[in-house]
């Protein structure tokens, strides 16, 4: 049987340790098997009726919609990653968001949301949250403005920290207290964190969300998502998550898995290198403004000096007013290592043109100029800047 990991184990002792499930008798595999399975066989009517009565409250595998061991070992790790008391997976991290909004609000209801949320967020507010009278007020991505929106029906506060465009900070305790002082639900989007380097439960929340597709699967071919919860908060997840049927392919837990256990190492790749390309961009004439948590420049850098232990690949910056969509469209076209891709958290490079349209209460940002984001990868810096110099070049065409 496999040893239980140090309840104080740091996460990268975590990483390796976590979810690993000893599924057969006599010795057991370093990597949980994959155990696909619909159907699942009791010994007698009587055993099938007694596990099925109690799986509303325990985790038991009695029927392929209701998870599987190679589910529940990844549910043990993100559990042990994030300090909560269970977690449940989905099949996209937009699926995560999507049920922990079902889950916990009803019509009538009223949500704070960040202005910093990802842009499907944003769509489940007008295509969900709206149509079924549930209402939604954005407040400022550092969370400056919360407490003047708070209403008497408002029953949730969710947050995005760091931001999804520029990487605001808020300050996530503080939300929990004026949450909790009012018996509000404080739930925090922590993808950018990926229960390593930010941890909303330990600072208060009662629910974190992280899409498992971004560096927890780390390898840009699986799409998951995540929702671990304080004890307190468990039950509503649950139940309405058995109540729609979600599960996710025990193929795709394996996947996420297995990139997991190299998750801290990583992100320690991608921070060295992001840092190292960040100062080049501070100094290149063209840009205005490097968008990065760990810069002493930003913002929230002193939350994030409090909060995080550590920065990720995803770096964003502003070109000056000088140069028009169309320049900031030559510069990504010009560039070879960089993919031109939405997604990030694998170990590849990305780049995208960010409309910060989006961000609805940042103040007149069409007086700025363009922002263009970064996902740094595991390539060698060198590498990356002299690709970048060659995007710079064409903005000159």
């Amino acid at each position: 049987m496999n040893k239980k990991s140090p309840p104080a184990a740091s996460p990268l002792t975590r990483l390796v340790h976590a979810g690993k499930h000893p599924t057969f008798d006599g010795g057991s595999a370093i990597n949980p098997p994959v155990v696909r399975a619909s159907t699942v066989l009791f010994d007698s009517v009587t055993q099938q009726r007694e596990l099925r009565g109690r799986r509303d409250g325990e985790r038991l595998f009695t029927y392929g919609a209701r998870g599987n061991p190679t589910n529940f070992a990844l549910e043990d790790l993100v559990s042990e990653l994030e300090g909560a008391h269970r977690t449940r997976l989905f099949p996209t991290g937009l699926a995560a968001i999507a049920m922990t909004l079902l889950s916990y609000l009803k019509p009538g209801d009223h949500v704070l949301m960040s202005d910093s949320v990802y842009e499907p967020a944003r769509k489940l507010v007008d295509s969900f949250l709206t149509p079924y009278n549930i209402r939604c007020t954005f407040f400022a991505a550092d969370g400056s403005d919360v407490e003047e929106k708070i209403e008497a029906g408002t029953r949730m506060i969710y947050a995005e920290c760091p931001g999804s465009l520029v990487y605001e900070m808020c300050d996530l305790p503080r939300l929990a207290d004026l949450a909790h002082a009012r018996g509000l639900l404080l739930v925090a989007d922590n993808t950018w964190g990926s229960g390593c380097q930010y941890r909303p439960l330990a600072l208060g929340a009662d629910v974190s969300i992280m899409a498992a597709t971004k560096y927890l699967s780390g390898h840009s071919d699986v799409m998951m998502g995540t929702v671990a919860t304080t004890k307190e908060a468990w039950q509503p997840l649950a139940e309405r998550s058995d109540a729609f049927g979600l599960t996710v392919s025990p193929d795709d837990a394996y996947l996420v898995l297995r990139g997991a256990r190299s998750l801290a190492a990583r992100l320690a790749m991608h921070e060295r290198n992001a840092l190292q390309v960040a100062p080049w961009l501070q100094a290149r004439s063209e840009v205005a403004t490097v968008f990065c948590p760990a810069l002493p420049e930003h913002p929230g850098h002193a939350l994030w000096q409090r909060d995080c232990t550590g920065t990720n690949g995803l770096l964003s910056f502003e070109l000056k007013k000088d140069f028009d969509t169309a320049a900031a469209e030559r510069l990504i076209d010009s560039l070879q290592l960089f993919g031109i891709g939405a997604s990030w958290g694998g170990y590849e490079s990305l780049v995208t043109l960010t409309d910060m349209r989006r961000a609805r209460s940042v103040a007149d940002w069409s007086s700025r100029g363009q922002v263009i984001r970064l996902h740094i990868g595991l390539e060698d810096p060198t590498d990356l800047v002299r690709d970048l110099m060659q995007g710079f070049a064409a903005l000159a065409d």
